[in-house]
């Protein structure tokens, strides 16, 4: 289903006459790029529950096991590339007088697009994180040679991402939460609105008064609350809605 025209028109309005501008992505986004969500009941890995590979229960009983799940994925989105939507996002970031990517997804999608002012509230798989020192390491490598990775002084290190039972890391949701509060639109692409408290982002904007646009293919527990909902592929709209 396409977004009717006269509403891409009000969007695109809105998006022209921005000055500050906040794009709010979640999994679907990716999903377009095969990214897959490893969402529901049926989502297992090994016969294990994708929700309790991704927990930090297992990583502090099993650190290797841990380490092996998100190595799976990593290797996984080696072959992914970032689609129309990561690209048109990306392309815009110099249009505007304030312009930050808030995303849910850690697959590092918006950065292999060219986006730079990025706000990752759930971490970035590609990186790991010093389990004592808490010093953040680039892993390129997939999959990698041994696990778990280590880094300086044979420190072992864990995914920096934020696992089921952890909080968001200190101070992102502040940043991202604040930069919502003075923009003039903000973008809500591929978000279903179901993760908290990432999804008081776009209300955040809401409440102080920007124009709200979601994209998505479907109705999402957001959409009552957005100025302007767009229905179909984030690959599709997205570009449209920044075109001159």
């Amino acid at each position: 289903m396409q977004a009717p025209d006269d509403q891409l028109r009000r969007a695109r309005r809105y998006v022209a006459q921005a000055k500050r501008v906040v794009v709010f992505t979640g999994a679907g986004i990716s999903a377009e790029s095969g990214v897959p969500t490893f969402r529901g009941n049926d989502a297992t890995w090994k016969g294990m529950p994708a929700a309790v590979a991704s927990s930090i229960g297992l990583l502090e009983r099993d650190l290797a096991t841990a380490w092996a799940w998100f190595d799976y994925r990593r290797t996984l989105l080696k072959a992914v590339s970032p689609n129309a939507a990561h690209l048109a996002v990306a392309r815009a970031e110099t249009r505007f007088a304030e312009f930050l990517v808030v995303t849910q997804n850690v697959d590092g999608l918006h950065q292999k697009a060219g986006s730079a002012r990025i706000i990752e509230l759930h971490g970035n798989i590609w990186r790991g994180r010093g389990l004592r020192s808490g010093r953040r390491y680039d892993l390129p490598e997939a999959p990698l040679p041994s696990l778990p990775p280590r880094g300086e002084g044979g420190e072992p290190l864990r995914p920096d991402v934020v696992l089921f039972g952890e909080t968001l890391p200190a101070g992102a949701f502040e940043e991202a939460e604040q930069a919502a509060a003075r923009c003039d639109v903000c973008l809500v692409i591929g978000a279903s609105g179901a993760v908290y408290p990432a999804a008081l982002i776009p209300l955040a904007a809401r409440d102080a008064g920007a124009a709200v646009i979601e994209v998505n293919p479907e109705a999402t527990d957001l959409t009552p609350r957005m100025t302007l909902s767009l229905r179909g592929r984030a690959g599709d709209i997205a570009p449209r809605l920044f075109e001159d």
